[in-house]
């Protein structure tokens, strides 16, 4: 991509034009951090309480007998979000989607194991592991320049 500013005096507010063959999911995602006020916040439930949650502290979060899921340092919390509503709270450069059911943050992952067939199985820092669906596998290698 290819990022361009040009400065006149006679402009009265910025103006963003984006010059493209066609809409792609890159294109969605920045109109859509483009036409974003303020970050929308996550929260979740645990032991009845709703808590706020930092995209930082986040490792994992995944869906399992229907419910969504947030994990942290500080426990597992219930989201009440469909997984793809969570994705388009989180940064999409931070947090890929591993499966149909579960999205990592990719700063916490400790170390990726392409030896099995297939698929890649990863560890993360808290010691949780998990592994890419093979739908996903590509999508990984291409984030992890391979």
């Amino acid at each position: 991509m290819q990022v361009e500013i040009k400065i006149d005096s006679s402009c009265t507010e910025p103006k963003i034009i984006i010059h493209t063959a066609s809409i792609t999911e890159e294109v969605n995602t920045l109109m859509q951090r483009l036409s974003e006020n303020a970050p929308p916040i996550l929260t979740g439930s645990k032991d009845g309480k709703m808590e706020v949650l930092e995209p930082d502290d986040l490792f994992r979060i995944y869906a399992a007998n229907g419910k969504v899921f947030a994990v942290t340092d500080k426990g597992e919390y219930l989201l009440r979000l469909r997984l793809y509503e969570a994705a388009e709270r989180l940064n999409p450069s931070l947090f890929v989607r591993i499966s149909n059911s579960e999205i990592i943050h990719i700063k916490k992952v400790k170390n990726f194991d392409l030896s099995f067939s297939g698929t890649i199985y990863v560890e993360l820092t808290n010691g949780t592991t998990t592994y890419v669906s093979r739908r996903y596998v590509s999508k990984i290698k291409k984030i992890l320049g391979m």
